[in-house]
């Protein structure tokens, strides 16, 4: 079903502390199909030198999963989730209802809707009370790259990154 080269979602094992050079942000998506554009989150990431990890898990398919991975994502070193999704765009509120890091979502567009992604963009956007999801524009993914280096920025203010 899946092939070497298309970066896997896998069952995480707890840690104890994250290594110095672990990822600090998390790029996760609903399908392999969104690959392509959330790898420009990571490109943009990747040109401020700071580390990611990019994930494909369905929030539909592979709840426990996403569950997993959003809940053991801070003692893993990440200090922001980027969620792409399409269509109902559930996966950014899932990883929010999981993690207490901020979470940006990127809603995609999607040839097997007939709102243009107005529906990716209102899943993403309404979130209920206590499940905070930030949102940049349909199909930027780059902005979304940006945000998380700026969140990490006011996080780590003794150790800026760079950009």
């Amino acid at each position: 079903m899946s092939d070497a080269s298309t970066p896997q979602a896998e069952p995480l094992e707890a840690a104890v502390a994250a290594p110095t050079d672990a990822p600090r942000v998390g790029i996760i998506m609903g399908s392999k199909s969104d690959l392509p554009m959330m790898e420009k989150a990571g490109a943009v990431l990747a040109e401020h030198d700071v580390a990611y990890e990019i994930r494909v898990m369905s929030a539909h398919r592979d709840p426990e999963l996403v569950a997993d991975y959003c809940k053991n994502a801070r003692m893993r070193g990440l200090g922001v989730i980027i969620a792409g999704a399409g269509l109902s765009a559930a996966l950014p509120g899932v990883a929010a209802a999981h993690t207490d890091l901020p979470v940006v979502g990127v809603p995609l567009s999607s040839s097997l809707t007939a709102a243009g992604g107005l529906d990716s963009i209102l899943s993403v956007v309404q979130m209920p009370p206590g499940v905070p999801v930030a949102s940049v524009g349909l199909d930027n993914p780059k902005n979304a790259a940006h945000l998380a280096i700026r969140i990490l920025n006011v996080a780590d203010a003794s150790a800026p990154v760079k950009g």
